[in-house]
């Protein structure tokens, strides 16, 4: 798939909002919080798992990190990446531009606390070279998200 994929997918789901494109990469975090011009913990990271049921998104502030306990409490399985390799073929987007939107049929999207004390944060846009602003509502709705997780960390203030 594709940032056009992902614009059609997104103006057939009725989304006001633009996607933004940079003649800079924005593939990491830090880089995209540059072209964007927003702290780090602002990008909407979208990260990759391969579970014994399938492969499973799950969309975390930029600062935080996965947390293999909470994670193997919420799935019920030990955290396991989907190789860089095998990302575009099981999620429909190449790494630095993976993203909950228009995603292949079966991948299953959470999106992490970490997100809900932002009113605007930025995921990526189906490219190394995309995003699009939104708010914890509109990722539910068009990241078709399954449900809200606390699988993260590195984020609290008290951490």
């Amino acid at each position: 798939m594709s940032i056009e994929a992902v614009r059609a997918y997104l103006k057939q789901a009725g989304c006001a909002a633009e996607v933004i494109e940079f003649a800079a990469d924005t593939a990491t975090v830090a880089l995209a919080a540059a072209a964007i011009g927003c702290e780090e913990r602002e990008i909407a990271k979208t990260l990759s798992f391969e579970l014994s049921t399938g492969p499973v998104l799950v969309v975390m502030s930029g600062e935080a990190k996965a947390d293999n306990r909470k994670f193997k409490d919420t799935f019920g399985e030990k955290a396991k990446m989907i190789p860089f390799d095998e990302v575009e073929e099981k999620i429909g987007h190449a790494p630095g531009g993976v993203c909950p939107f228009a995603v292949k049929e079966g991948v299953r999207v959470f999106a992490d606390v970490s997100l809900k004390r932002f009113n605007t944060f930025y995921p990526a846009a189906g490219s190394a070279h995309s995003a699009i602003p939104m708010d914890a509502a509109a990722l539910e709705r068009l990241g078709n998200v399954i449900a809200w997780v606390d699988v993260a960390k590195g984020w609290q203030e008290e951490e």
